[in-house]
């Protein structure tokens, strides 16, 4: 636990992992909610733990009445949750900070409205007795990696550092579950892992981390279609004030937080407090800035050098439009 800050973790969005496999499975795309009137369409993931919250305690359904309709959709990654924004159907949904900014430098018409985590919830993983120790030693081998997600982004960045780039590993596409799996099996040589699973694939199969640094992990986003903000703004501020009651009271209450998440991942209790206290804080401030914005600045470059958007003349102008900070100035004013 980080002495300045109460810390929790996001989690897998990047997401879950054998024993979370099952619920993962058949929740996606699945909804809850029901009702006439109004509709809001927002996703819940393992890895914000503040959607948890605000879907356990059914913020939304009491602020709208009985007459509003909340529909619930399970993301189970950054990708998963783009994919349904830009299919309408979810209105709000939660992503890693790169995999938002890729999404709307190639198209997407979604903003950032606000943050809310700051994770470390990528690194990268190797088996119990591999030989490889360090990211250099990554040349000629296969990396199971979610593209679109902030694993994906963090190998991107640690390759990079290393000297290396993407034509000199091979990069299998899947999505983090079946990343661990491949892992596990042996069909890959290592995995850019995200939390819960790779927190339970470190304590129950004795699989190793490599390679961390916080600051290759891009923040927790939430993320609204611009049509919508245009359209229900008053939906949109009734969400955000949810987040920061959930925010508060994940702060107040980290040992039911705890709880939550093992509750609703399938995780043992151990397993989330490990994600839960180490790798995430959620104390920070709802409002996107010059904090999130750095991250993007610094990933840019590979971006545009291993083709993940159009071009740089987008991706910099998708970047200098992408945040709307008005909804979360009103929430946390």
């Amino acid at each position: 636990m980080r002495s300045t800050k109460k810390t929790f973790t996001a989690i897998a969005g990047f997401t879950l992992l054998g024993v979370v496999l099952a619920g993962c499975a058949s929740g996606e795309g699945s909804t809850e909610g029901s009702g006439s009137g109004t509709t809001i369409n927002l996703d819940y993931a393992y890895w914000n733990p503040l959607s948890l919250v605000v879907r356990d305690q059914k913020c939304l359904e009491n602020k709208l009445g009985p007459d509003a309709t909340v529909n619930w959709v399970l993301s189970t990654g950054s990708n998963k949750a783009n994919e349904n924004l830009n299919a309408e159907a979810i209105d709000i949904g939660s992503t890693a900070g790169v995999a938002s900014f890729v999404a709307r430098a190639n198209g997407a018409a979604i903003k950032t409205i606000g943050v809310f985590s700051q994770p470390e919830w990528a690194a990268i993983v190797v088996p119990s007795g591999s030989t490889i120790t360090g990211v250099e030693q990554l040349a000629g081998t296969k990396i199971a990696a979610t593209k679109g997600t902030d694993p994906y982004f963090f190998l991107l960045q640690a390759l990079n550092e290393a000297g290396l780039s993407e034509s000199d590993v091979e990069i299998i596409n899947l999505q983090h579950s079946d990343g661990q799996a491949a892992l596990a099996r042996g069909d890959v040589d290592a995995w850019a892992g995200l939390d819960p699973i790779m927190a339970t694939t470190e304590v129950k199969d004795g699989a190793q981390l490599i390679y961390r640094n916080i600051a290759f992990n891009s923040y927790g986003v939430l993320n609204a279609r611009e049509k919508f903000l245009v359209e229900q703004p008053q939906l949109v501020d009734q969400a955000l004030n949810c987040y920061e009651q959930a925010r508060a009271w994940i702060i107040e209450n980290p040992e039911d937080a705890a709880a939550l998440l093992a509750q609703e991942a399938s995780l043992e209790p151990a397993i989330a407090a490990k994600v839960l206290n180490e790798r995430t804080v959620v104390d920070g401030s709802l409002v996107p800035g010059d904090a999130q914005r750095q991250v993007l600045e610094t990933i840019l470059p590979i971006l545009v050098s291993e083709a993940q958007v159009r071009s740089e003349e987008e991706a910099r102008a998708a970047l200098n439009s992408l945040y709307d900070t008005s909804f979360a100035e009103r929430a946390t004013s």
